[in-house]
């Protein structure tokens, strides 16, 4: 009898783990719900019309988004948005950076702002590409995990993008 339990539960755990393999394996991306950012045009004071862009998405895990106003003075240069009584700058002739710099603090911020509003959420905006290819999806972290499963290309793998560079939280195959 104890053999035959033996067997049984090696059994189910085999079949649990192929199931589980293969719910995996089956996590695909739904770029039909790709939404589409260019951190170019994040930077260049294009953060407001993204993230109207965004809010019809945004509103169906959060009842009252946050409002984006654009700080922008064309004389300094300077380029800011203020989210909650937070002033997120983005690109100031007093800051030291390149263009490049702008572009990854401008997919940061957003990415940042539509985040901090899903904490209490199951789903987080997770970050497709970067820079000019940049785009963004609604996933849980579990399916953005699994979806690595079927995406070979570690580059590819959606991630919450970070300041640190210099792939700011993309993955880079190694």
């Amino acid at each position: 009898m104890r053999s035959v339990r033996f067997v049984s539960t090696f059994f189910m755990a085999i079949v649990a783990t192929a199931c589980n393999a293969q719910s995996a394996a089956n996590v695909n991306l739904d770029y039909d719900r790709l939404i589409l950012l260019d951190a170019e045009d994040l930077a260049e004071a294009g953060i407001g019309e993204a993230y109207l862009q965004l809010l019809p998405e945004l509103q169906k895990y959060v009842s009252r988004p946050a409002s984006v106003e654009e700080l922008i003075d064309s004389d300094i240069p300077r380029y800011a948005i203020l989210v909650n009584g937070a002033e997120y700058v983005i690109y100031s002739s007093d800051s030291a950076g390149s263009e490049d710099a702008s572009w990854r603090c401008a997919a940061y911020v957003f990415f940042k702002v539509v985040n901090d509003q899903l904490v209490h959420t199951d789903v987080r905006f997770f970050a497709i590409n970067a820079g000019n290819d940049l785009g963004g999806l609604f996933l849980t972290p579990e399916q953005a995990v699994t979806s690595r499963v079927t995406l070979p290309r570690p580059s590819d793998w959606p991630y919450l993008p970070e300041t640190a560079g210099p792939w700011c939280g993309q993955q880079r195959a190694r």
